[in-house]
C-alpha cells in the first residue's frame, strides 16, 4: 500500500504544478500581435479571356483599373514577419458598364491567407488580395485603460506616442 500512497503523493505535486503554471500563464493572457499599416495594396488579378495574372501596386484611396473593374483600397493591414502572417485590406471595386456608369460589385475585408474567401468573382475578371507594401506604422496592442490618448484625441503618427505606454503601479 506505500507504494499505491507513495504514487498518489507524486501524482497530486506533479497536477499541483501543472495547475500553478496554467493559473499563472492565465494571468499573463492571451499575447497580442502588433499591426502594421501599409500605403500599397498589392493584387493578383485575372482576365479569364486571356488567362493573364496580373499585379496590381495600388496606393491607397487611389484607384487602379483592370479591365472594366476599378480597385480602391481603403486600408492595408499586415503583420511583423515574426507574427503568423495576417494580411487584410478593405477594398472597394466597381465596374465600369456598357453604358459608362459605375455599379459597385465589392465593397469588404479581403484576406490574402485566404484569397477565395472574399475575393472579387466577376464573369470575366477575378481579383485578390496578395500582399500589402510599403509599411507606414506599427500599431502594437491597445495600452492598460488610462495609458492611452483620451477619447476623441489621436496620437501624432510618427513619434513615440505610438508606442505602448507603462503605467506605473503603486506597490
Amino acid at each position: 500500500m506505500q507504494k499505491d500512497g507513495s504514487l498518489w503523493h507524486r501524482l497530486a505535486a506533479v497536477t499541483g504544478v501543472l495547475a500553478a503554471l496554467l493559473a499563472g500563464e492565465a494571468r499573463l493572457g492571451p499575447a497580442a500581435a502588433q499591426r502594421i499599416d501599409n500605403a500599397v495594396a498589392v493584387f493578383a488579378a485575372l482576365d479569364k479571356v486571356t488567362a493573364k495574372i496580373s499585379r496590381l501596386e495600388v496606393p491607397l484611396n487611389q484607384t487602379a483599373t483592370f479591365g472594366a473593374l476599378k480597385i480602391t483600397p481603403r486600408v492595408c493591414y499586415s503583420r511583423a514577419p515574426t507574427e503568423p502572417p495576417k494580411t487584410t485590406s478593405f477594398v472597394e471595386v466597381d465596374e465600369t458598364q456598357l453604358d459608362g456608369k459605375q455599379k459597385r460589385i465589392f465593397s469588404g475585408w479581403m484576406f490574402a491567407d485566404s484569397p477565395g474567401l472574399n475575393a472579387v468573382e466577376h464573369p470575366v475578371f477575378d481579383v485578390w488580395l496578395t500582399d500589402c507594401s510599403q509599411p507606414q506604422r506599427v500599431v502594437g496592442p491597445k495600452p492598460p485603460q488610462g495609458g492611452g490618448p483620451a477619447a476623441g484625441e489621436q496620437a501624432p503618427q510618427g513619434s513615440d506616442a505610438d508606442l505602448p505606454r507603462r503605467r506605473r503601479v503603486p506597490r
